[in-house]
């Protein structure tokens, strides 16, 4: 634990002026509250004796006094609250910032096994616990201690005996705070979870809303939703449980040190052993002296929603990217595309069964590839090794004779362009999603990239042509015009080598002769990789591999394959019969 507070505080270094200002004002303003009862003690004690010519001058400079401590304390408590959250929202900008970093550097294999709202969960609500722990946490520890040991000290010096007297329960009340604060934490722990699983749901049923209304299943996500609901309500009663109990036992607490402080005072007025004001001053302190105690229990409260939520920073920030650039990685330019598989086979991490078994391929620059097969056989899984998405389990995979994981993970990718079934628009306009293929691009590229992926019609048709919004993924879009746009971006990108991912099965026939169109407008000179269902779509290639479980089975023209009578005159002869 004390490595990671360590590290924990590291996240005060870009802004220590900041950090001891805000504790040099929560001293200030802390001494001032121990200072106005010593000035009403002093008025109580002796001022009232002193003739009234003399009493009344020394009030109103007293008075004016006072007037001035309560304004400074009055911009100490504003400078806290202003300064010292402007603090803490920096520091939250930053971790934030590092943490969406850390999730650019994680590979497929990471996302495979998360939840978008868990994920989600870490970059805001456990970044605000941090920043308030962050915040508040120094100065509140620094205010408490000042004020219960300043009190303390001024109560002895006042009457040692009744300052033992409001000492006697204070022990009762750490023992009381340390045994509850263990119970919450795990609480809060539960807390997370649940509230991170009803981010993930709600994510996956907005994200699939239109599936939910066309089975008409609106009742059951809310049933769904309710569910989780409530499993998080009952996470929390348990938390308000010990947070009930924690903050009543504590009220009780304080009240009894002022009743006991009231009891012993009026005994040792009658004895003669106290004057009355000193009672009056111990009054005013006794506030004073249980408010740390309170301001203890929050800080407490607030360590372990800071803390619990700065572990799971951590648990994220501990994944180490699997994988990685080498020391020693080549950034390659002028790459032709000459791709060769060696021998190469992968399984996924969590599972031992091999999804790709010696694979060895050679596809020369500008070859057109085309991957069949039945579904599971690993087409997508062979087309994902090449840009490194996930890394090969054994053998290697050569761009230009050099083994991709030598070379520069950015540089490598630059180099590959892929058109996926699925396409992932952002929202926000048409120009700027055709732009993200190459963030810098011009206007007149953009437009340029558009009319080679035959979209620049169709968007100047659009209400705004090219600033018109699409929508969260592109839902103003049909299917085909969404594909072009994809097209269009890699168009902007222009890599050597392409990938395209089943990239007109989800289309209708008019829409699929446009596209494929784009298509192969786009891989002319490229060396290209198609995966394909619909058969249709690869006669022409001059390439076509047949990949079944257990690796490469056949290989040869459309003519050839139909010829042997093998695997791919079966999957043809189900299509067209």
């Amino acid at each position: 634990m004390g490595s990671k507070l360590k590290r924990l505080a590291g996240y005060y270094k870009p802004y220590k002026g900041l950090f001891f200002s805000d504790l040099f004002f929560a001293i200030l303003g802390a001494g001032i509250t121990l200072v106005i009862p010593l000035i009403v003690r002093y008025i109580t004690n002796n001022v009232v004796v002193m003739p009234q010519s003399d009493a009344f001058e020394m009030i109103v400079k007293l008075g004016i006094g006072m007037i001035v401590l309560v304004l400074v304390e009055m911009f100490c408590n504003f400078y806290i609250a202003y300064y010292g959250h402007i603090m803490g929202a920096k520091i939250e900008h930053d971790m934030r910032n590092e943490i969406f970093g850390h999730y650019q550097k994680l590979s497929f294999a990471f996302y495979d096994n998360q939840k978008v709202g868990h994920l989600l969960s870490r970059i805001t609500s456990d970044l605000f616990d941090i920043s308030e722990l962050l915040h508040h946490g120094p100065e509140d520890l620094v205010i408490s201690v000042i004020k219960f040991v300043g009190a303390f000290a001024i109560l002895l010096m006042v009457n040692w005996r009744l300052a033992l007297v409001a000492l006697i329960l204070v022990p009762f009340l750490l023992g009381y705070a340390v045994y509850f604060n263990r119970k919450m934490k795990q609480a809060f722990v539960n807390n997370r979870a649940r509230i991170a699983d009803i981010n993930s749901q709600i994510e996956d049923s907005l994200a699939g809303i239109r599936v939910v209304k066309s089975f008409g299943n609106e009742d059951t996500e809310m049933d769904k939703f309710k569910a989780g609901n409530a499993r998080f309500v009952d996470a929390k009663k348990k938390s308000y449980q010990y947070m009930a109990t924690y903050n009543s036992g504590m009220n009780a607490m304080t009240t009894s040190i002022t009743v006991l402080v009231m009891v012993a005072g009026a005994y040792l007025i009658t004895k003669g052993s106290m004057p009355i004001g000193d009672l009056v001053t111990f009054l005013l302190y006794i506030n004073n002296f249980t408010e740390p105690v309170k301001k203890l229990v929050n800080f407490a409260e607030q360590f372990q929603n800071g803390y619990s939520g700065y572990e799971r920073f951590l648990e994220v920030m501990a994944i180490a990217p699997d994988i990685l650039d080498k020391p020693d990685a080549i950034c390659q330019e002028n790459v032709r595309g000459d791709i060769e598989f060696r021998d190469v086979s992968f399984h996924y991490a969590e599972s031992n069964e091999e999804v790709l078994k010696s694979v060895n391929l050679k596809v020369d620059a500008g070859e057109y590839v085309a991957l069949v097969g039945s579904s599971g056989a690993g087409k997508t899984t062979l087309c994902s090794l090449i840009p490194r998405f996930y890394d090969v389990s054994e053998g290697a995979i050569l761009l230009d004779g050099v083994d991709v994981r030598d070379l520069c993970l950015d540089n490598l990718r630059k180099h590959v362009g892929i058109v996926q079934q699925d396409v992932y628009l952002f929202a926000g306009t048409i120009m700027e999603n055709i732009r993200y293929g190459k963030p810098g691009a011009s206007d007149e590229e953009v437009i340029r990239a558009a009319k080679l992926a035959n979209a620049h019609e169709f968007i100047m048709n659009m209400e705004d042509d090219y600033d018109t919004d699409i929508g969260q993924r592109g839902v103003k879009l049909s299917g085909g015009q969404k594909q072009r746009l994809s097209i269009a971006r890699v168009f902007l990108k222009n890599p050597p080598i392409l990938i395209f991912d089943e990239a007109t099965s989800a289309l209708d026939n008019e829409s699929e002769k446009v596209v494929q169109d784009s298509l192969e407008s786009l891989a002319r000179n490229r060396t290209t990789f198609v995966i394909a269902h619909r058969l249709s779509t690869v006669r022409n290639a001059k390439r076509i591999i047949v990949l079944t479980e257990d690796g490469i089975a056949e290989e040869g023209t459309h003519e050839e394959l139909l010829e042997a009578n093998g695997i791919y005159a079966g999957l043809y002869m189900m299509q067209f019969t």
